[in-house]
């Protein structure tokens, strides 16, 4: 992030799972980068309703709320000292279940719309590295010197890239290219060794 916001990148918000919603991240953040965050936290995070409540220590988890959908509300959470928004919102997975995604934010002027429309472009990034490591075989390097291990990851970036120009092409994503490619090199595979066979 320092590095960022040192060599000049043009971007609004820094997003990021719960994973990073620590309290030194997001004074970091806000205090000493003065930018704003998209944060999700865990549902045991405790906030204050209001800044009176939270100086006299009335905190109580996020999870306990009656909080409807998609509301969001200026709250303070537990050892930051400055409000943020949080938003609930309830979505549903590809089996069917449902689960509940808690974001804050210390951009006070987004509104709920758009405070989970910014964070949902946080994925792309997942996606990035789920293909990155298993398309391009960025976790794979045999590599042990500096030297190699910056060739491994440069090879990595430029796989990466290639099959971003495949994606376009073919409109398949990269783990239906891979798929494919693996298909075809098996059936070569399997006719040369049955010519291999033949001339036994």
């Amino acid at each position: 992030m320092q590095l960022a916001v040192d060599n000049n990148v043009l971007f609004q918000h820094i997003l990021a799972d719960s994973w990073f919603g620590s309290k030194a991240n997001m004074n970091f953040i806000h205090h000493d980068l003065n930018k704003h965050f998209i944060f999700a936290i865990k549902s045991n995070r405790c906030i204050a309703l209001s800044k009176k409540e939270a100086s006299c220590g009335q905190f109580q988890r996020v999870d306990s709320l009656e909080w409807n959908d998609g509301v969001s509300s200026t709250v303070y959470l537990k050892d930051i000292c400055f409000p943020v928004k949080l938003l609930k919102k309830i979505f549903t997975n590809e089996d069917g279940s449902s689960g509940t995604l808690y974001l804050i934010s210390n951009d006070l002027g987004l509104d709920a719309d758009r405070m989970y429309e910014v964070y949902q472009k946080r994925w792309q990034i997942e996606i990035f590295h789920k293909s990155i490591k298993q398309n391009a075989s960025l976790s794979k390097s045999p590599t042990r010197t500096i030297r190699t291990q910056s060739n491994h990851l440069f090879a990595s970036l430029i796989a990466y890239c290639k099959l971003e120009l495949l994606k376009v092409k073919t409109s398949l994503n990269h783990f239906a290219i891979k798929q494919k490619l693996l298909l075809k090199a098996n059936v070569l595979m399997f006719n040369e060794l049955q010519i291999l066979k033949g001339a036994t």
